[in-house]
């Protein structure tokens, strides 16, 4: 089995014949390997899993999720296992799974096992639980974040190609940024509420977390639809498209002014936001400053408004009969409910639509939100000395969103100095998911990052499966030498259309390559000469001959595409330059490479 488990990865396996049984023995293997792991609390017994395995014989191969091991967060139902919440006088054991899970397991997708979380799905901290704490995969002195800490925990880790979470007001996508994982929170509604314990019914959705955008997609679209037995499933979900689009060619993301920017002392935190911004700008986006306070005020209404008294209502007869079976922070938060009458709620409901109103204004002048996935990560000890205030902190960016009926989707966006993951959050309006998709795969495969925790790089391509089957006859292989690398800004552009790392090299030695003025993405151009140059290093891609078309028109001049010849003595397509570009260009022939330039400047 491949050593990683992201999709592309075990569905190219898969395709070289190998068996689903032999990748539950491998998830399973993993999973012992760490002992007594507090990521989960329900591990579905190996022998049921390898019966879903060998299930798989009667399931088409071209199901969409066929062979692809999932966890599943335990307020969320698996027919057989227990439902705890993280709170063991409120356990049950269902005799019929979520609707979610249902559709999932119809897809060919192999359920592990039950994952740990705040208790009630209370928490963005991940560590309200009495059966342990995730660990932060990168530093366990740190909090996983929550309350989908195991989720998260057990995808970062290279346990399960992706998990289930829950995300009400940040619960997805805080873990996903504390552990470099993708987190897609879809639009209410879209994904059925059937068979989840709720937290706060009008605004639950169940969430993604995975190793990558289009894994995170892809999961999303065979969960989705519409649930006549859930009633706050939306009709809209059954036509919505959840296919992954091309990113934007250009768009406009919003940014809080400086002022209104939260980073509670974290220097690293806000360097690492700014260099997001300046990878989005590269991408093709224009940063436009926007007010934040009626996200912020929105925000706060969640935790210090009347919903609060929503979450009592989720579990009214445990905390009436037996609240010391309540972790005291979350009950503390809980029991705050009695503050509230109907007369403030419905306060809160007019000044809720007062601020989407104002909020509404602000969607007129941009595409997408740009915001840290969080201002800063605490350590265990921190969190303990301030458990409140620290987790009101981790919701600055996070708590509006539902209540604003906005998609969300949580991706990797850089490593701390400290060795710490950052993350940043894409919103849109409701229904929006797959465009944010489409912009969060060019961010996230413009980063580099490795996937997760597992030390192991992003496949070189996520094209659908069908543009794997072509044969080499029906493929065409092109030299790249700037922005269309790989971890460079355009190398989407490659990916979106089935292209394929071959290997990297070097032309022949008659070139020079050259800094292109006034380019954004800044470009090189490359000439070949008679005397004088050398060789430059690129990389040989190839492409479905169906796509090259579309790949050479998104080409701008003053570069085409012709022909290069390479190191070996062979030739193929290439990007060359436009000799009168190069006349007010940068030679860097020097460098030996656009990378070491790009490097070279970014030390500067």
């Amino acid at each position: 089995m491949p050593d990683s488990l992201d999709f592309t990865s075990l569905r190219t396996a898969y395709a070289s014949g190998a068996d689903p049984q032999a990748m539950v023995e491998s998830v399973y293997s993993r999973i012992a390997a760490r002992g007594n792991d507090p990521t989960w609390l329900h591990v579905v017994p190996m022998e049921r899993a390898l019966e879903a395995a060998r299930a798989l014989a009667d399931i088409p191969r071209t199901s969409p999720l066929w062979g692809i091991p999932f966890a599943i967060k335990d307020n969320i139902d698996l027919a057989g296992a227990p439902t705890t919440a993280a709170c063991p006088a409120f356990a049950y054991t269902p005799d019929r799974s979520a609707r979610v899970v249902e559709r999932l397991i119809a897809a060919g997708a192999i359920p592990i096992g039950k994952t740990n979380l705040d208790q009630f799905a209370t928490g963005l901290v991940g560590v309200r639980s009495p059966y342990g704490v995730p660990e932060n995969t990168f530093d366990r002195r740190y909090i996983p974040g929550g309350s989908s800490s195991g989720s998260a925990t057990a995808v970062a880790a290279g346990l399960v190609s992706f998990a289930l979470g829950t995300d009400t007001a940040g619960s997805g996508r805080v873990p996903a940024g504390f552990n470099n994982l993708v987190g897609l929170k879809p639009t209410k509604g879209l994904l059925s509420t059937t068979g989840l314990v709720p937290a706060c019914r009008t605004l639950d959705v169940i969430s993604v977390l995975a190793l990558t955008v289009p894994d995170a997609l892809a999961a999303t679209r065979a969960a989705a639809g519409f649930d006549p037995a859930d009633p706050y499933s939306r009709a809209e979900s059954a036509t919505t498209s959840l296919d992954l689009p091309m990113a934007p060619a250009a768009f406009r993301f919003g940014v809080p002014k400086a002022s209104q920017l939260r980073f509670f002392g974290d220097v690293e935190a806000e360097r690492q936001y700014g260099l997001s911004l300046k990878r989005l700008a590269e991408l093709g986006g224009q940063q436009i400053d926007i007010d934040y306070e009626p996200f912020r005020e929105t925000a706060d209404l969640l935790y210090e408004g009347p919903w609060v008294a929503e979450r009592y209502a989720a579990i009214e007869r445990l905390m009436q009969t037996n609240p010391k079976a309540v972790h005291p922070t979350t009950r503390a938060i809980i029991g705050k409910a009695g503050n509230f009458n109907a007369v403030a709620t419905f306060r809160a409901l007019y000044r809720l639509e007062e601020l989407k109103r104002r909020s509404a204004a602000v969607w007129s002048g941009i595409d997408v939100m740009a915001l840290p996935t969080s201002g800063t990560i605490f350590t265990l000890e921190q969190l303990a000395a301030e458990p409140i205030r620290h987790n009101t902190e981790l919701g600055y960016y996070t708590n509006f969103v539902n209540l604003l009926d906005l998609s969300a989707l949580a991706v990797p966006s850089g490593m701390r100095a400290d060795g710490l993951p950052t993350g940043i959050t894409l919103i849109g309006p409701a229904w929006h998911d797959a465009w944010l998709a489409g912009l969060g795969h060019a961010f996230h495969r413009s980063t580099g990052l490795m996937l997760g925790a597992t030390g192991i790089a992003q496949p070189a391509s996520n094209a659908p499966a069908a543009a794997a089957k072509l044969s080499a006859d029906d493929r065409v292989r092109l030299a790249v030498v700037g922005a269309h690398l790989s971890g460079m800004p355009l190398n989407s552009q490659l990916l979106d259309r089935g292209g394929r790392l071959v290997r990297t090299a070097r032309t022949a030695s008659s070139y020079r390559l050259f800094a292109l003025a006034d380019t954004a993405p800044p470009k090189p151009g490359l000439e070949r000469i008679a005397t004088g140059g050398r060789g430059i290093e690129i990389e040989i891609w190839d492409m479905p001959v169906a796509e090259f078309g579309a790949f050479v028109a998104l080409v701008p001049p003053p570069l085409a595409i012709g022909s290069i010849e390479i190191d070996d003595g062979s030739w193929c397509k290439g990007f060359v330059c436009e000799p009168a570009a190069l006349r007010t260009a940068k030679d860097i022939t020097r460098y030996g490479g656009w990378r070491a330039y790009m490097q070279d400047i970014a030390q500067q």
